[in-house]
């Protein structure tokens, strides 16, 4: 009886421990990349309907930050998540790389949706970014 659990427990084991599903670099992959919207300015839509409740209810306002802070942490926090991304960690939650210039002038309001995305997959998915403010973790 032993050496039968042993053999059925054995290859789930081992199938367990496979590891993650990595992203072939010559197949096209989903990327979020910044778009400008009719009045000229940058925006970022997050298709995610708790989104604009986290923006509005649990994130800290925008005039906490300013845009030269917000640019420096999102350069980190989209280096990080797409080295996720690209190494396959994730997946279920890490869906898409993101598409990002720190040489360009995105302005407040897109820095800041940015940042607070990062903040919202902390906040609902429990992912920790190495580049997320302490405050900002919940």
């Amino acid at each position: 009886m032993k050496k039968i659990l042993t053999f059925i427990i054995l290859p789930l084991l081992l199938a367990g421990c496979v590891s993650q599903k990595r992203v072939d670099p010559n197949q096209p992959h989903a990327e979020i990349a910044p778009a400008k919207n009719d009045e000229g300015e940058w925006d970022l839509q997050v298709l995610d309907s708790q989104y604009d409740y986290f923006l509005n209810a649990v994130a800290k306002p925008m005039n906490m930050y300013s845009e030269t802070y917000l640019k420096s942490k999102n350069t980190f926090l989209v280096t990080e998540w797409n080295s996720y991304y690209f190494s396959g960690r994730y997946p279920n939650i890490i869906e898409s790389s993101i598409s990002y210039d720190p040489q360009e002038n995105y302005g407040l309001k897109f820095e800041y949706k940015l940042y607070q995305v990062f903040a919202y997959v902390n906040w609902k998915y429990g992912l920790r970014l190495k580049g997320l403010s302490a405050t900002d973790i919940r």
